[in-house]
């Protein structure tokens, strides 16, 4: 982990389970089925400590127990009052439906609007993440695909897919999806920061008024030069931190390249 102070939008995970399986994953004898299964359960550790500290709930009513003996309240997620631009950044939640319990008691239910929060891959390691943070949320949210890769001598991140809904992303009017209050960014490794500040801006021009980044590993300058990308609209999350990279923009010791040992293709 670094020594120097990071700054306070940096958030690098203690979770000793996280640690340990982080050490799993560093190995090069660990092949590509348990490499997979690892990021997934890292991304995991980490995305619910990030979504603990990004989303809140609050009391959206009561309902009776299976025995009809005791109370307990509905809740609904929202972001923090604390965060910036708050008051425009409240999760919203679907209209309450009544459901009924297996003895037979009605109750209301409630969840995330799909609209209010979308999932937001680098490809193409990113998609390894996917479902770890899909699972933490209580209902599935759109999944905006980002393709990028960086140029070998610049290491300067070039766009090559987007298939953000620009067409549709304007006020939320009948008919349009308004863009999401909260864009969850995965990509297992931050190394030299471009990518994920690259992806950072493309989601600022969108309008998207929040981000959570969230990884698997990350270079101190890397960790800093993303959290800086914007400062006041950004939250990151890393299962943890190398001193700094190599010449070729890989994170030293690191995981090596972490897209390469998922999709089996080393030596290409």
């Amino acid at each position: 982990m670094a020594s120097s102070p990071l700054p306070s939008n940096v958030h690098v995970s203690s979770h000793p389970c996280l640690k340990a399986k982080l050490s799993l994953l560093r190995s090069q004898s660990t092949h590509s089925r348990d490499t997979k299964q690892l990021v997934h359960e890292i991304a995991t550790i980490i995305g619910c400590e990030a979504l603990a500290h990004g989303l809140e709930v609050t009391e959206t009513g009561s309902v009776s127990s299976l025995c009809s003996r005791y109370i307990w309240y509905t809740q609904a997620l929202h972001t923090p009052s604390t965060m910036p631009q708050a008051t425009s950044q409240k999760i919203t939640t679907d209209q309450q439906l009544q459901d009924t319990s297996p003895l037979g008691y009605t109750y209301s239910t409630q969840t995330i609007s799909p609209s209010s929060v979308c999932l937001v891959p680098i490809l193409r390691s990113g998609l390894s993440m996917v479902d770890a943070l899909q699972s933490l949320l209580p209902s599935p949210v759109p999944v905006h695909h980002l393709g990028m890769y960086r140029e070998k001598t610049t290491l300067d991140p070039v766009e090559y897919y987007n298939n953000l809904p620009y067409h549709k992303a304007s006020t939320g009017a009948a008919g349009e999806a308004k863009v999401p209050d909260l864009a969850i960014v995965v990509d297992p490794i931050i190394a030299t920061g471009s990518t994920v500040c690259a992806a950072i801006e493309t989601l600022r021009d969108w309008g998207v008024p929040r981000i959570i980044a969230v990884s698997v590993l990350s270079s101190q300058a890397g960790l800093v030069k993303a959290s800086q990308a914007w400062s006041e609209g950004v939250e990151v999350w890393v299962g943890g931190v190398d001193a700094e990279t190599d010449e070729r923009g890989m994170i030293k010791p690191g995981l090596g390249d972490i897209g390469d040992r998922l999709f089996l293709t080393v030596g290409k």
